[in-house]
């Protein structure tokens, strides 16, 4: 057996024999591209201590993996197809791998936010080769089931990440976080040249850059808008990127319609089962990445709970997810993917009504069943629609078709935490300010303004306040007089005061937010389940996906021959 695996899948006539462990080595390179944004939310707080990062750096630091993450996947996964789709995943790892060495070494809110982006962009290679990879290495008979697994792995990664870096923080800081990235990239790099066999489409039309580049024009200015809209107000950047991305978008698909080989056929959108497949996908992602901006938070700095302890908390949602998936693969095949995929959406909409009920009294017991109930809907829903969209797909384009399954999960999760985040800030600032005047406290200039930035900044004005009692009391313990050491004392008693208050107030404030938040997301997922339920066409009926006449037939499932 060759150390590097050079026979290309195309040229075998029977299925890679090799093929789960090729799939192991795939689901590990979505784990750390998924990862490196869910390992953030815990690493955050350090971060900004040690960088002093405001409240815009840090968004940035955190989004600046998103946009040429979303954006620049259609056009690299086509590059992909074209070229190698091995070689891309390769590629894209090399250059996370980079970026995460890169990240742990700088100093400042810039250098983070550049790192960031690097890896964003190694990021937007390997995830559409995932999927490319997945899709060219299993017969279309065993494809669901491996896409089940990608799906779980996903999952899986969206709790893992703050349980991995909770438990480096224990004893490392920050840098570690990117620093985990590094190892695992170089394992997969290994395991792509020993396991994977290179593939590319058999035959490619010269890529269409201007549909790729009006993709990332339009995509990334989308982005752009929704991060600085809801987040930093509705200035000449966001105005300018909302007139860029509609503009953008019109002439892509303009382009598109009438180029005769185009990077994405946008008519396949009209197709009932693709569309409602991406539908569900933004949706669903729109939720679980909303969802999840608010439930570290809430974890952390209303119960109290620390990074690694968060991420253990986590965990249920990550079990759910893989019995979810296995379901999935005994449901849809005897009831078809519509009611499947609808199932999911209702259990992930009772998940987020099942947060409605949060209140200041909440403990982590009133977590567990919303947690479960959503990580249940997402192995439920998910596998059924990527199956849908790469079905979609012939095999010169396996690369655009991971892009597009990709591009609608990222445009939902940026999404989820615009909208969702949004409302959240505005109900805890607004909460906040009645829970203010209802106590009738006297907080000194501009404290109140300071606690409404976020739940994270109300606790430190909380303790900023108990920190100024403690030094008032400790001055009336060395008061020259007793009248001098009376006041001083009754000073640092209603000091004292206030700080419980102040931090009372803003876990009520926070707690009733997250409320109100997860009725906006129920019904938001509960309005877009009835339209994906209307789109998506009853088992039987265009079940299969329409392929094109250049897509040889699907290889049967055979016994597996040894490769060379």
């Amino acid at each position: 057996m060759a150390l590097v695996m050079r026979q290309p899948v195309e040229e075998m006539e029977q299925p890679y024999g090799r093929r789960w462990w090729a799939l192991g080595v795939l689901c590990l390179s979505l784990l750390i591209i998924v990862m490196a944004n869910t390992a953030l939310t815990v690493a955050a707080p350090d971060m900004t201590k040690d960088l002093g990062l405001s409240s815009s750096d840090l968004q940035w630091v955190i989004d600046g993996y998103t946009v040429p993450y979303a954006a620049l996947m259609l056009l690299l996964g086509a590059i992909g197809d074209k070229y190698s789709r091995r070689g891309a995943l390769v590629l894209g790892l090399v250059v996370f791998g980079a970026g995460s060495v890169a990240g742990s070494l700088v100093d400042s809110s810039t250098g983070v936010i550049a790192a960031r982006a690097v890896m964003g962009f190694g990021a937007a290679m390997i995830m559409p080769a995932t999927l490319s990879l997945l899709a060219a290495t299993f017969p279309r008979a065993e494809r669901a089931k491996a896409i089940v697994l990608w799906t779980a792995t996903a999952g899986l990664a969206i709790a893992a990440g703050p349980l991995v870096a909770g438990a480096l923080l224990e004893d490392h800081g920050w840098a570690s976080t990117f620093l985990i990235n590094v190892p695992v990239a170089v394992l997969a790099v290994l395991g792509a040249f020993v396991l994977i066999p290179p593939s590319k489409a058999g035959h490619h039309d010269r890529i269409d850059y201007v549909g790729g580049l009006l993709s990332v024009v339009w995509t990334g200015a989308l982005i752009y808008m929704i991060i600085q809209g809801p987040h930093f107000g509705w200035d000449a950047k966001a105005i300018s990127a909302a007139v860029v991305a509609g503009v953008g978008l019109l002439a892509f698909v303009g382009w598109e319609l009438r180029h005769p080989h185009p990077i994405l056929n946008v008519r396949r959108f009209l197709d009932r089962r693709f569309a409602g497949s991406n539908l569900a996908v933004a949706l669903f992602f729109l939720a679980v990445f909303g969802a999840f901006y608010y439930l570290t938070q809430h974890l952390q700095f209303v119960l109290g709970y620390n990074p690694l302890e968060t991420g253990v908390r986590m965990l249920p949602l990550a079990g759910a997810v893989f019995v979810g998936s296995a379901l999935t693969g005994f449901l849809t095949p005897r009831i078809g993917m519509k009611i499947t995929v609808s199932a999911g959406m209702v259990a992930g909409t009772v998940a987020l009504a099942l947060l409605t009920r949060v209140d200041a009294g909440s403990s982590y017991g009133d977590f567990v069943a919303p947690l479960i109930v959503l990580g249940l809907a997402i192995g439920l829903a998910l596998s059924p629609c990527t199956d849908a969209i790469m079905g979609a797909f012939p095999e010169s384009e396996l690369g655009v078709g991971g892009a597009v399954n990709d591009t609608s999960l990222e445009l939902g999760g940026s999404l989820g935490i615009a909208i969702l985040g949004s409302v959240l800030a505005s109900s805890y600032s607004s909460n906040l300010a009645d829970a203010a005047r209802a106590s009738g406290a006297k907080l000194p200039d501009g404290t109140l303004d300071t606690a409404q930035d976020s739940v994270g900044a109300g606790y430190a004005v909380a303790q900023g306040i108990g920190d100024q009692a403690r030094a008032t009391a400790e001055k009336a313990a060395h008061a020259g007089s007793q009248q001098q050491a009376a006041q001083l004392k009754g000073q640092a008693e209603q000091l004292a005061q206030g700080a419980h208050r102040m931090a009372d107030a803003v876990g009520s404030a926070f707690s009733d937010a997250v409320s109100h938040t997860s009725l906006i997301g129920a019904a938001i997922l509960g309005v877009g389940t009835v339209l994906v339920a209307v789109l998506l066409p009853r088992k039987g009926r265009d079940e299969t996906a329409p392929r094109t006449s250049e897509e040889p037939a699907p290889r049967e499932a055979a016994e597996p021959q040894p490769q060379r």
